[in-house]
């Protein structure tokens, strides 16, 4: 059953944990910065360049999580109770997020397991968005009038196809680590093909379709 009422309350509430989430990620970082004593700004920025990178790495990560979470909840005006749940096991992946973000901070270097801990978190967030836009694909009446049977799963299936195989890849290839996210730079450049192609046999009118 499609329920209509409330779903502002929903979207306003995902955006929320989101924006605490990208907070969280900042905080170790500010704590130390209270400790820096005589050191100044330019050696603590210095001593901590890894951690630096991997916030900033992280805050694009959910970020651009955000977008496709936003693309995909702007073509519906309704929510189901299972896809409620399916939006909290996503939130969970990415309130979780900061937590291996500081393991490897915190770390000489990636090692197998926080790379895998990291990595692993986040395919769970795109299986959790992959399983969203299936619950929205086989509900037209969720869809807006507009785009309605023309939503395409392809946008969160190719990427979650793609972060399987980084997590594969970092824990199969020695030293790998961080690096196997190289993976969707491929996948994204695939996923605009196969969506354009797809796109073109479905004969969508709607130039501002979302799929």
């Amino acid at each position: 059953m499609v329920i209509k009422r409330g779903y502002d309350r929903l979207v306003n509430l995902s955006d929320a944990v989101i924006a605490i989430a990208v907070t969280l990620l900042i905080l170790p970082l500010v704590d130390d910065a209270g400790n820096i004593g005589s050191a100044s700004p330019a050696e603590f920025l210095a001593d901590h360049t890894e951690q630096l990178l991997l916030f900033v790495l992280s805050f694009v990560v959910i970020a651009d999580f955000w977008l496709i979470h936003h693309r995909l909840y702007r073509t519906i005006d309704g929510y189901t109770v299972p896809l409620v749940w399916i939006n909290f096991v996503w939130l969970l992946t990415i309130v979780f997020l900061p937590f291996p973000t500081e393991l490897l901070g915190q770390s000489a270097s990636a090692n197998k397991t926080t790379a895998a801990l990291y990595i692993g978190t986040m395919v769970v967030t795109t299986y959790a968005g992959l399983a969203q836009q299936l619950i929205i694909v086989r509900t037209p009446e969720m869809q807006l009038e507009s785009v309605r049977g023309n939503i395409l799963i392809s946008p969160a299936l190719i990427p979650a196809i793609a972060m399987t195989m980084a997590l594969l890849l970092a824990l199969i290839v020695p030293g790998l680590g961080l690096w196997s996210l190289l993976t969707l730079v491929a996948s994204g450049w695939i996923e605009r093909l196969w969506v354009r192609h797809q796109r073109a046999q479905l004969k969508i009118k709607n130039p501002d379709t979302i799929g």
